[in-house]
């Protein structure tokens, strides 16, 4: 762990980053916290079928709800798409709605992206605008539509319309914004109510009757371990039958989170409690925000036919090279995650860690590389490892430059056998006692090292 002095100097440093960024317009607005919507499902607006209509010079795209609804609609480039965000909708479209296209649509996919908020994003063959976009109301037996009408443009074209796509005529369109997770975003609710008392006691304005002064809550010494489960809303990860990768490796997560949380030595941060989509960048402040002792990214791979077939777990860490083609190819099928999620890729927190490389990575990528080697052999005492268990590569979830990251490959959902473990109980139960188990030694060494530093 770093000693003091490098932590002052790294805070020193983060600090000025953080202004330099701001300076340069590429850091957020921070935004306020957001609670988890608690409506049920009913309340919210349905989505019952999608289709596509024209050519690969004009294609229309509708969307039929159960009632109208506010939108925003915008185009992104490399690669060509459509975004389309619009309230939390309840989206009840038949089986393999989007995966085909017509004219200018390749496919498009559709989820819940934040707690409120629901995205579709359409992938085009190429530069397009968005010439009409509109919602009609129920009439002569047909229900409310979203339309989209998207015409082909060349490259120059598209580039002048991308910052100003027309948007539903609908007065006051609003349109849910990207909220960057912080730590009240993934916090616990006693936790937030614990928070809020704080709040109160260090002398927060209040409204009404004043309350009791409460005493300080002193500040949690506990290590904080940060799981991240894979993808989530519009990015489903990889898919065998009707089981996506996004929902195993959320179940995974939340079953380490609470065998940790019962040892009673962590803090345990979530990157995502639900089906919602979080930028890999995004990911990344979860950790940093929470000065994280550990990031664990939950993921499971698959492997195209052509390729042959392979199965076991494998456990990535940070490398600017990767370890092999195949490390390669997963992280470059991760890192695209963003632009399945319809995230603009020029905004991600990399300019931070490209300045601070030189005082920390070293040693980060150092302890990174000592818990790998120690997950491995806490893991193979219970699942079957793939025959290159470590592995690295250019992982942008592991870019963090001062926490220890580790990508945890749990199987291949391609391979019947690691599927099937994938979604038992009981192999679960076993994975998520190894990792609990290697996460406490792993950092007791590290506390006591730290203790010894100081």
């Amino acid at each position: 762990m770093a000693s003091r002095a490098n932590h002052k100097v790294l805070l020193g440093c983060a600090a000025l980053c953080t202004a330099a960024l701001a300076l340069l317009g590429a850091s957020p607005t921070p935004a306020q916290t957001q609670q988890p919507d608690q409506h049920p499902a009913a309340a919210y607006p349905i989505a019952s079928e999608a289709r596509l209509a024209g050519d690969a010079k004009q294609t229309r795209f509708v969307l039929d709800l159960d009632r109208t609804i506010q939108f925003r609609a915008f185009t992104l480039a490399d690669p060509y798409r459509v975004v389309v965000d619009m309230p939390q909708v309840s989206f009840r479209l038949p089986a393999g709605s989007g995966t085909a296209g017509r004219g200018l649509v390749k496919a498009f996919r559709y989820g819940l992206v934040m707690p409120g908020g629901s995205r579709i994003v359409i992938d085009l063959s190429g530069p397009a605008k968005i010439a009409n976009s509109y919602v009609l109301d129920s009439a002569n037996g047909q229900p409310p539509r979203l339309v989209l009408e998207l015409e082909e443009v060349d490259r120059a074209v598209f580039v002048q319309t991308q910052q100003a796509a027309p948007q539903q005529d609908t007065p006051q369109a609003t349109a849910p914004q990207a909220v960057a997770p912080q730590a009240a975003d993934v916090a616990r609710p006693e936790t937030k109510s614990a928070m809020a008392d704080q709040r109160m006691a260090e002398g927060a304005p209040q409204t009404g009757p004043v309350p009791p002064t409460q005493p300080a809550v002193p500040p949690d010494p506990r290590p904080v371990v940060v799981i991240d489960p894979g993808h989530g809303g519009v990015d489903n990860g990889t898919q065998s039958g009707s089981e996506f990768e996004k929902n195993v490796v959320l179940a995974f997560g939340l079953a380490l989170r609470e065998r940790l949380e019962k040892s009673g030595k962590y803090r345990v941060v979530m990157t995502r409690i639900d089906d919602t989509f979080i930028p890999l960048g995004d990911r990344v402040k979860v950790a940093r925000n929470q000065s994280a002792a550990l990031f664990v990214s939950i993921h499971a791979d698959a492997l195209p036919k052509t390729e042959g077939d392979a199965q076991g777990a494998t456990i990535y860490t940070l490398s600017d090279k990767a370890s092999d083609a195949e490390a390669q190819r997963l992280a470059d099928a991760e890192n695209r995650a963003d632009a399945i999620g319809g995230v603009n890729l020029t905004e991600e927190p990399t300019d931070v860690a490209d300045i601070l490389i030189d005082l920390v990575q070293r040693e980060t990528r150092t302890f990174s590389n000592r818990f790998a080697r120690v997950l491995m052999g806490e893991m193979k005492t219970c699942a079957r490892m793939h025959k290159h268990p470590l592995k690295s590569a250019g992982f942008k979830v592991l870019k963090a430059p001062d926490v220890p990251s580790v990508l945890v490959e749990l199987g291949y959902v391609s391979n019947k056998s690691d599927m099937e473990n994938l979604v038992s109980d009981g192999w679960r139960s076993r994975i998520v006692g190894s990792m609990a188990k290697a996460i406490d030694i792993f950092l007791a060494k590290r506390l006591v090292t730290a203790g010894s530093a100081n």
